[in-house]
C-alpha cells in the first residue's frame, strides 16, 4: 500500500501494521458470521419476512356462534 514510505514503515515498527491486523480481523469475524447465518438459509428454515401463499378459504370467514347460556 505505502511503498518505499519511510514514515508508514517507522510507524508500522512503532504501532504494528494495524490496517493489516484489522483487515484480518474483519475476515475472521466475516467467516464466523457467515457459519452463524448458514443455519438460516437452509431449505428448511422459514423467513419470517416472506408471507406463505394463501391458501383457498383462508382468511375471515363469517362463522355462528354458538348461544350463551340464560342467566337464571
Amino acid at each position: 500500500m505505502f511503498q518505499d514510505s519511510p514514515i508508514y514503515d517507522r510507524l508500522i515498527a512503532e504501532c504494528g501494521d494495524v490496517p493489516t491486523e484489522v483487515r484480518r480481523e474483519a475476515e475472521r469475524v466475516n467467516r464466523e458470521l457467515e457459519m452463524v447465518l448458514r443455519p438460516l438459509r437452509s431449505p428448511g428454515y422459514h423467513d419470517p419476512s416472506q408471507r406463505p401463499a394463501p391458501h383457498p378459504g383462508a382468511g375471515w370467514q363469517r362463522t355462528a356462534m354458538l348461544p350463551a347460556p340464560r342467566p337464571q
